[in-house]
């Protein structure tokens, strides 16, 4: 066994410095936002430089309260971006999760985009700031699901790093809430247990999904630009039991979302 799977076995993490090509991770920031881009201009009117940072998502906090539907589901486009999807099944991340143990690794779930503030919250949600929780209550694959989380920015605890709990992974499946978007392990946890995770654009964070771990309080005007892959084992023996159980649904909606949509003339006007 590696250094590196003991390290993850006794931990439930592991903290890769310079995994990621910067240039790499930028390409996936940079997507993302230009994605954003286009409807900022459609809903304020703004034409705004996406390297411009305190700009820009001063502008993203204002199409989030000029059209919040908009900006929901172009979070979601962001999430099928070709950049993302590649680098979910790049050899190196392929390479990393054999390294701490999943011999046969497989996609758990879709590529996650999270961008993180106080200011993209509406009504009192803590969509931008997760309890403590366990990611394998979500997936329920196999016994050493992974995630690899890594922030798009540097990050700190001021920007709202994930906090950690090492070696909870080995405690079982804590008690959960299932309210909202994420349910809060309702079991009392020590705030002392948990350990102020800190990033610089390239590292990455490697955890077991029974890791407890929680969203720190981003106290900046800025976004927490992250993005969260999760695998299972094709070869772990409870998830072949469990006939590779899928908790995941995606599902299309059942209407139109753009009524009496398309025309015959708009089609005929794409073909032409």
């Amino acid at each position: 066994m590696s250094t590196l799977q003991q390290q993850f076995n006794n931990d439930g993490y592991v903290i890769l410095r310079d995994f990621l090509d910067k240039d790499l991770v930028n390409s996936i920031y940079t997507e993302a936002r230009k994605i954003f881009a286009a409807q900022i201009k459609r809903v304020t009117g703004k034409s705004v430089d996406i390297d411009d940072k305190d700009a820009f998502e001063n502008a993203m906090f204002e199409f989030f309260e000029k059209d919040f539907n908009a900006f929901v589901n172009t979070g979601k486009t962001v999430q099928h971006s070709f950049s993302l999807h590649r680098l979910g099944v790049d050899p190196q991340i392929e390479n990393i999760l054999k390294q701490v143990g999943l011999e046969n690794p497989i996609i758990g779930a879709r590529p996650a985009m999270q961008f993180n503030s106080r200011f993209l919250s509406k009504d009192g949600s803590k969509h931008w700031k997760l309890d403590a929780h366990q990611d394998w209550r979500t997936g329920q694959g196999s016994l050493d699901s992974t995630v690899i989380w890594f922030p798009m920015v540097d990050a700190g605890a001021d920007i709202g790093a994930l906090q950690v709990i090492p070696g909870s992974h080995k405690s079982g499946l804590k008690e959960s809430s299932t309210s909202g978007y994420q349910g809060g392990i309702t079991a009392g946890i020590n705030d002392d247990e948990f350990i102020q995770t800190e990033f610089k654009v390239g590292d990455i964070l490697v955890f077991s999904a029974f890791l407890i771990h929680q969203s720190g309080n981003n106290i900046t005007n800025n976004i927490r630009w992250s993005v969260q892959l999760r695998y299972n084992n094709l070869d772990e023996p409870t998830f072949i039991e469990r006939g590779y159980p899928m908790a995941y649904i995606y599902a299309p909606e059942k209407e139109l979302v753009t009524p009496n949509f398309p025309s015959v003339e708009q089609l005929q006007t794409v073909f032409s």
